[in-house]
This record gives structure tokens, sequence and C-alpha cells, in this order.
């Protein structure tokens, strides 16, 4: 195992390589990606001079081919910029801090949830000043959604504009518990509300069918690797607990008080249920060692009956077996719930959530033209292109002037894993202002290929017969409708930030280490060893520096509220 001592130094390291490459750029208008030898030229429209600038985000785009993909040619012809990215390896908030630390950033960054320890450092510009006077784009995509973007109650600047898309309509459920097609279809449609249902459906059919394509078959498996422990272990226990996704917080809807998720009896329960899949063999023993590309690499064989997950997390897994021809094996998504008492908190309303996004650093060289990028990256020209791609080469253009996709185009683009990163659609909106599904561009089409219509003509045949089986049209609709909910005045908990010197901050991290050692302890250990380990679990997460940080927390949330208003 690395030393903490050596991956400081791999991080410096790595810092210093990318440092010394962007300052060895030059300002031609031939670009270079540095993860690719293909070599871009590019003439670019109108008087602009190209530049390149440098950028950090938080999160990895797996489909990032630089400016080489045909959208990366014409963004760079309509705007003469080049973006050399770069991406955090391991926990984003040591290299986020290894910046604050040096005090020289890259040109942008997208930090996430750890956009404070920039902040602190005066890393980041205020763009309102510049929004108002370069980016009217940018102006008429947010509207009021900009005053969401205001730091805090003490700071009214805007530091990072928000990347999420802007007032999408929420077809696809992102999060739930996952079951192959062929498991439902071999059991009859059962119901598959509750942990016993689902639980009762893996074990019938594991039982039936030990092995698939001659491998074992693997009744559950889940996903522990790093941070994404949160995704497929821990967050399933709020929202099949009835709570919605507000990151490792519970509110409390009718005070905002604030605790860590885990402490609620109900989530007890949960990961009881989980210990009790583990003691039954029906969990993946693997589930807590093995790394991403070894679970997407299963799941894609096809011999992986359920998983627990969001659907980013598997996206691409269902295109693999998609393109095999391996139907039945593809995954449905169900509200499971720890029973019929609670509804799956996943469409519980946000309204539009505006903090995590891109800011321009005080060492961008020229932050107009960086402004000028987003609100050009905002603008119907680039929300077409980003979506849609190029006119006859990646969509069509009927007598009307309406847009539309042959079904040789759509069938690209769902069954070709590598479709975006060849050609770059869908990629560039990760830094940009867009808008979701739903939003109509000024000639009355919709800005994204996404419709109601065009969802259902994606499903295969096997999902169409699953759905019909059991009374839907969509997955969606066997959730929870966000009507039937309260929406949450601030937002989600996830995204409020707090300072590195906030008395929030250390004790929360250490109530984080301590999570990510006793869950898996508590699902792996006997279920007679259960509520000792648990109870150990609670005790460690309940001193008065973590009840001071809850309190702390809450007056966040209302003082959000507040800020907020009706925005």
């Amino acid at each position: 195992m690395m030393s903490k001592y050596r991956k400081r130094f791999m991080l410096f390291f790595v810092i210093g390589l990318f440092f010394s490459l962007v300052a060895c750029s030059g300002d031609t208008d031939t670009t270079t990606d540095n993860d690719s030898e293909t070599t871009v030229d590019v003439e670019i429209d109108g008087d602009l001079e190209p530049i390149t600038f440098s950028l950090f985000a938080a999160d990895n785009n797996p489909d990032w081919d630089g400016m080489n993909s045909p959208i990366g040619q014409e963004i760079l012809k309509a705007t003469g910029v080049t973006l050399e990215t770069d991406y955090a390896i391991g926990d984003p908030a040591e290299r986020i801090s290894l910046f604050a630390a040096g005090g020289d950033y890259p040109d942008f960054m997208l930090p996430k949830g750890d956009g404070n320890l920039l902040v602190e450092a005066g890393a980041m510009v205020d763009l309102r000043p510049l929004i108002e006077e370069h980016a009217p784009n940018i102006q008429e995509i947010y509207g009021e959604y900009l005053e969401r973007m205001v730091w805090s109650d003490d700071d009214d600047s805007i530091y990072f504009i928000g990347t999420n898309p802007v007032d999408e309509e929420y077809r696809t459920p992102g999060n739930g518990f996952w079951l192959q097609h062929a498991v439902v279809e071999e059991l009859g449609y059962p119901e598959i509300n509750t942990l016993e249902d689902f639980e009762n459906a893996i074990r019938t059919y594991y039982e039936m069918y030990p092995e698939i394509d001659g491998q074992p078959t693997i009744p559950l498996t889940l996903l522990a690797d790093d941070w994404r422990l949160l995704i497929s272990v821990t967050n399933p226990a709020f929202l099949s607990t009835g709570a919605p996704d507000d990151g490792e917080w519970y509110i409390d809807q009718d005070t905002y008080e604030a605790k860590l998720h885990y402490k609620r009896p109900e989530e007890r329960e949960y990961f009881r249920w989980l210990n009790h899949m583990n003691a039954e063999g029906l969990l993946d023993s693997e589930s807590f060692v093995q790394q991403e590309d070894q679970y997407k690499s299963k799941i894609s064989s096809g011999r992986v009956l359920g998983m627990i997950d969001a659907e980013w997390s598997i996206a691409d897994t269902q295109t693999a077996l998609r393109e095999d021809g391996k139907f039945e094996r593809m995954h449905g998504v169900y509200p499971v719930t720890l029973d019929e008492t609670y509804k799956h908190g996943n469409f519980k309303p946000t309204g539009y959530l505006s903090t995590w996004g891109i800011g321009i650093t005080v060492d961008n060289p020229d932050p107009v033209r960086a402004i000028q990028f987003l609100d050009w990256m905002a603008s119907e020209e680039a929300q077409i292109l980003n979506n849609w791609g190029i006119e006859g080469e990646h969509y069509q253009v009927d007598e009307e002037g309406n847009r539309y996709l042959t079904e040789e185009q759509r069938e690209e683009r769902r069954a070709d894993s590598t479709f975006n990163e060849r050609t770059g659609i869908n990629v560039f909106k990760a830094y940009g202002p867009h808008y979701g599904n739903g939003v109509l561009d000024s000639s009355g089409q919709p800005f994204t290929i996404n419709t109601p219509e065009t969802l259902i003509e994606d499903y295969t045949a096997v999902e169409k017969e699953v759905l019909a089986a059991y009374g839907a049209e969509i997955w969606k609709d066997l959730f929870p409708q966000e009507d039937e909910f309260r929406p949450r005045p601030y937002g989600a908990a996830w995204e409020i930030n707090y300072g590195a010197n906030s008395p929030i901050a250390v004790p929360f991290q250490r109530a984080q280490d301590v999570m990510f050692t006793r869950i898996p302890q508590v699902i792996l250990a006997r279920p007679d060893q259960f509520d000792e380990i648990y109870d150990q679990f609670m005790d460690e997460i309940s001193t008065d520096a973590i009840e001071e940080a809850e309190r702390e927390f809450t007056n966040l949330v209302r003082n959000r509220v507040e800020l907020w208003g009706g925005n």
C-alpha cells in the first residue's frame, strides 16, 4: 500500500507536471490533446485569437478526447478556445487543498463540494460583474436561478455557475434497485416494491439458474470502490426509507434540523437487510473489494441479477449488454423500499441545483474571454451542437426545419458505447450552462434529443414487454411522482458549502472515516454481531463535536432557506 507521504509526493509531482505542460502551451490554432496523439488543425471563425485554458474537474470525464472530436473542432472553430483538462486522482479534496495551499490554479475549476477551499484561499473570481457585462446568454438561461448561486448571506459574490441542466424534466429514475428482465419474466412479473420482494425474486431465480452462460450467477452485487460506496451502499439506505438525497445528512422537512442520516433507526434496518443478504449467500462476496471496472465487467457479462446503484453508474453496462444482443440480461429499475409504509424518495423535488459548477480563477489570463466562452456554451447554437451534433452527420432536418434522427442515427447513440467519445456529443455539457430535457429553443424544438416519445422508442422490445406487464410506459411510472412530495426549499443539503475552518469540517470528516470502516463491517458481520457493531458505530458518530457539527449544519440549511426565499 502506498504511504500517505508517497501519495502526497505523487500529487505534487502530478500538479507540477500539469502546470509545466500548461506553461509550455502556445497560442496557435493547432491543438494537441494531452491524452491523444491526434493533432487538430482548425481555422477559427472571425478575428478571434486562439487561446488555451486549463481546466480542473473533480469528476473524471471518461469520454473526453479534447478538441479532437468533431464537436470539439466545431467549438474551437466558433470560440478559438482549447480546453486542456485535468482530473482528480483519488479524493478531489486532497488535490483541491494542494491547489489552495500552493496558490497556483488552473484557469477554470469545477470543484464540486470543495469550492469552499478555493473561495477561502481567494482563488476564485466573482463572476457577477462579468456576467452582467459580457454574458447575455448566461443571464437568459439561468434567469432568477442566478440568485441561487450567491455564495452566502455574508458574501453575495457568484464564484461558480451551475452545470446541472436547467429546468430539467426528469423522466428516468436516477437511483433504484436494478433487476434483470429475465428474472421478472421467468417469475411471471411479480410485484417488486419492497426489499422482501426484491430478495425473493433474486433468490428464486438464482436457485433455478445457478449459472448463466457457463459462469456462476451473481444474485446481487454492490460497488464500494472508494467514494462509490456512497452511491451503491449508503445512499440507498435513505432513498428506500422515504428520505430524499441530501447527501450524508437527514433534514427534518418541518424544522430543517440536520443530523447524519445513519442515525435514523430505519436505516439500521436497511443495513440489517444487507447483512442478511450476505449471510444468505446472495450478496457478491467481492462487493467490498472489487474495483469499478471489475464491477462493470460482471454486469456487462449478463450474469448479475441485481444491483443497487445510480443510473449514471451502470448506464454503460446496459449499453454493453445491448451491443451483445443480451436484451433479456439488461436491467429494469424498481422503487424498492424497506416496506410498504415508505415512498421511494428518488423524485422528491429540489428546484434548480445551482451551487456546484464551474468557476474562473484569479490565475486565468483573460477572464473576459473565459466568461465569453461560457456564454457561448449557453447559446442556442452551442446547445444544439452539444446535444444533436452536426447537421447531416449526426442528425437531419426536414422540410419544415425540424431536427430529427434517422433510425440508424438513433441506434448508433443507444447501442455504441464509444459514440460520445468519438463524436464529442454530450461531452462538453459538463463544462458549461445548458438546458435540460423538455426545454424548447426559440423555434419551439427541444434542445435535447430526449422526449417522452423517443424515450419509449429507445427501449428494446424486451424492455417494453416488461413495462407493459407492470402497466407502465416508462420506468418513472413505477415510482412515486414529484407532486406526491413537498419541494425542498433548500435544494439539496449536499450542495451547501461550509468552510474548512467551520466546526463542521473536522467532526464530519471523522464521522465519514468511521462510516467507511463500520458500514462494510456491519454488512459482512455474522448476524448475531450486527447490533453490537452498529451500536459501536452509533457511539462513534454521536460525540459532542459531531452533535455540534449537526447544529451548525442545521443553521446553514435554515440560512439557505431564508437566502433563497421563493427562488
